[in-house]
C-alpha cells in the first residue's frame, strides 16, 4: 500500500489546520502498518493526583487514528469520528509523554476502523487502548 501523506505532510497539515493544538503532538513515525504520535505531555494534560487526565489520552487517540487514516487516503480534512471507546487501563508513568500506535483495520469508501494502543515513554505495558470509527466524506 502506498501512503498519500508522509511524516512531514501530516506534521504541516496538523499545523495549518489544528493549530490551536499542534504543539502538543509530534508524528514519530508513519508507515504502512500505522502511524505513531506523540502526545508532549504538559500540565495542561493533567489532572490531580499527577497523571495524564483522560480527555488528554481520548485526544491523542483520536488524532493518531485521524493521521493514520489520512496518511492513507490524502489531506481530507473533513473525515470525523463517528465513534470512540476507550478502555483506562494502568496510570500512566509520571513525566513521561505518551505515544499512540495506531492502526487502521478496515478503510472502505465511507467508513474507517482502527485501534490505537496508548503508551507511557519508555514502558512497555499500555495505559489505554481505544477503538475508533471515522467517517469519509464522498469524494476523496
Amino acid at each position: 500500500m502506498q501512503l498519500r501523506m508522509d511524516q512531514a505532510d501530516l506534521t504541516a497539515f496538523l499545523g495549518r489546520e489544528f493549530g490551536q493544538m499542534a504543539a502538543d503532538f509530534a508524528v514519530e513515525q508513519v508507515g504502512p502498518e500505522g502511524l505513531v504520535l506523540r502526545l508532549r505531555v504538559a500540565e495542561r494534560h493533567l489532572r490531580p493526583g499527577g497523571t495524564v487526565s483522560g480527555p488528554s489520552i481520548f485526544a491523542l487517540a483520536d488524532v493518531a487514528m485521524y493521521l493514520a487514516i489520512l496518511a492513507r487516503i490524502g489531506p481530507v480534512a473533513l473525515a470525523v469520528t463517528t465513534n470512540c471507546a476507550v478502555d483506562f487501563m494502568r496510570k500512566p508513568a509520571a513525566g513521561r509523554d505518551l505515544l499512540g500506535e495506531a492502526r487502521v483495520l478496515k478503510l472502505g469508501r465511507t467508513l474507517a476502523v482502527g485501534d490505537v494502543m496508548v503508551f507511557s515513554e519508555g514502558a512497555p505495558e499500555p495505559v489505554a487502548r481505544a477503538g475508533l470509527t471515522y467517517a469519509i466524506p464522498p469524494a476523496r
